[in-house]
């Protein structure tokens, strides 16, 4: 695990630099043992910014470091972290203009965290001031200390303490993520309430508890959970009394969620009802649930997914394993370029002008645009298009141009099957190499893995590489030559993509193919290249393939 985790971050990696919220004694113990500084601070926008910060070299573990130079601080009666001094802003903005600060407190900002300094200087953050609980004895109980106690018991993938109202104060309860919900978990959270109240003094010992019915709490962009929202629902199990319980019914909106998305007119009330979801819908409802529960899915295995069960089972087991396909960068590298163009001009050049010496319509449209675009074209055959499409565009399209292919037909040239023959097998495995170095080719595959392969055009795009796509999924194969329906997925790339995108047409390829032919005639190929078409934002994906489907033919 050391050697892949500083292969992974990089030999110049060496420091942590954690702040925003308290980071864990495990966590910050396991990167020190891993050979990294950990290096913790402490500050608020209002004091631009830090006001503590550990010595990289001579940290002391739990701490947010010693307060800095031309820093004022002190505690407060109840432990409040308080500053003044040159650093803490005088005025903010609001409505248009600058606002003073109130002049109060002789000058001190009130941080609203709560601290305590050790016998060597060091501050030690205990919480925020509106997060404790005061109990019927005047104690102050910090719901942090109470987390990180449940979070030891192997059952508990998380913990949050609430208050709970008692005649104007309050009394901690624990509410609790389950590793494994459905496995005795009644049994599981009370061991493990059991076992954090045995190291707890009296005063803070956890009486009341709530098993979290989701796979997840629901959290902030950043992870934090979102304490109102759990407060509130907590409290609604416990007055239906449903306290030490998964509650199955209305507190869990995964069904409610699958339902509305799958637009079904019957709702999702029981955990085997069946997904009706194409394979797109299921790439969206994946990043809506990725995003709901912070959790990364398996695509692969959401793919297979049949039931609500099934989709609840794999964000209760998460796992960040990515899809089979292979999306290599070294072909975008320049020395692979180089190679690259020194044989598209020695060979797939000079092969597509005397066997097809096409006539190129519409060149101009390229002309004021300077940035990546995604094309799209009408798809004849696998040996001829990507060659014609390569000679009718500028240099500076062509020369760095990711073409998507089908991701099933790669990964099968990039693993045969096992019971081909030797020779097969080498060959296909050799031609895999050659088209994806030679024209730097990408999987888009039709069933799962989508969003890895939109993930990779992104990264393209963003090295300046524009991106060929083939909206069709096949290539032509008809009696009558007319176009396939293009695939709903090239509206969502578009969608996400947010580029130009250029409409081509080849035409004359279909009769050649019909007729076996691999000589053209003069003047029988044509690349139509159409004027650059953008689409508004929130524009839906099936619109977009619909209005570029019907825009290739028009060309």
């Amino acid at each position: 695990m050391f050697r892949r985790t500083h292969r992974g971050l990089g030999w110049k990696f060496w420091a942590f630099l954690s702040g925003g919220a308290a980071l864990s004694t495990d966590t910050e113990d396991f990167f020190r043992r891993m050979g990294y500084a950990v290096v913790q601070g402490y500050g608020m926008t209002e004091s631009a910014s830090l006001i503590s910060l550990n010595h990289p070299f001579r940290s002391t573990e739990g701490s947010v470091g010693k307060i800095l130079p031309g820093r004022e601080f002190r505690l407060a009666e109840d432990g409040e972290i308080l500053v003044r001094g040159e650093n803490v802003a005088t005025g903010y903005w609001e409505k248009g203009e600058l606002q003073q600060a109130p002049k109060e407190n002789d000058g001190w900002l009130r941080t609203g965290d709560l601290g305590e300094l050790d016998a060597a200087g060091n501050l030690r953050f205990r919480g925020r001031k509106k997060n404790v609980i005061v109990t019927p004895a005047g104690l102050n109980v910090y719901p942090e200390d109470l987390e990180a106690a449940v979070k030891k018991h192997p059952a508990i993938r998380d913990c949050v303490v609430i208050p709970l109202d008692r005649g104007g104060n309050a009394e901690p309860c624990a509410v609790l993520l389950l590793n494994r919900p459905e496995q005795a978990s009644a049994a599981a959270a009370r061991a493990a309430i059991e076992s954090a109240n045995a190291g707890l003094a009296e005063y803070q010992r956890m009486r009341s508890w709530v098993v979290w019915p989701e796979p997840d709490f629901p959290r902030t962009p950043i992870g934090k959970p979102r304490l109102s929202v759990i407060g509130s629902h907590a409290v609604q199990i416990l007055n239906r009394g449903q306290a030490g319980s998964v509650a199955n019914g209305a507190l869990n909106p995964l069904s409610e969620l699958l339902s509305k998305f799958a637009q079904s007119a019957a709702p999702v009330n029981h955990l085997e009802k069946e997904l009706n979801l194409s394979s797109l819908d299921r790439v969206e409802l994946m990043s809506v649930l990725e995003e709901k529960f912070h959790v990364e899915l398996n695509e692969t295995e959401f793919s297979n997914a049949k039931t609500v069960a099934d989709v609840e089972r794999l964000l209760l087991e998460p796992t960040a394993r990515r899809t089979e396909h292979l999306y290599p960068r070294w072909p975008q590298r320049a020395p692979v370029r180089s190679l690259r163009l020194a044989a598209y001009y020695a060979l797939v050049w000079p092969a597509t002008q005397i066997l097809g010496h096409p006539r190129i319509l519409g060149r101009e449209n390229l002309g004021s645009l300077r940035g990546p675009v995604l094309i799209v074209s009408n798809h004849i055959t696998r040996r001829a298009d990507i060659g014609l499409i390569l000679a009718a565009l500028p240099q500076r399209y062509r020369h760095r141009l990711a073409i998507a292919m089908g991701g099933e037909t790669l990964q099968v040239m990039r693993r045969p099957p096992r019971d081909w023959f030797f020779a097969k097998r080498w060959a296909y495995q050799l031609g895999y190499w050659l088209v994806t170095a030679l024209f730097n080719v990408f999987p888009l595959p039709q069933f799962s893995g989508f969003r890895e392969s939109f993930r990779f055009a992104g990264e393209s795009v963003d090295r300046g590489y524009s991106v060929l796509v083939f909206p069709e999924g096949e290539v032509n194969n008809t009696a009558t030559g007319e176009m396939a329906p293009f695939q709903s997925g090239i509206g969502l790339l578009a969608e996400n993509l947010g580029i130009p995108i250029i409409p081509m047409r080849l035409d004359g390829v279909w009769q050649m193919k019909r007729e076996g032919r691999r000589l053209a005639r003069f003047g029988e190929l044509t690349v139509r290249i159409g004027a650059p078409v953008t689409f508004p934002l929130g524009t839906p994906r099936d619109e977009i393939a619909r209005r570029l489907e019907s825009l290739v033919p028009s060309l």
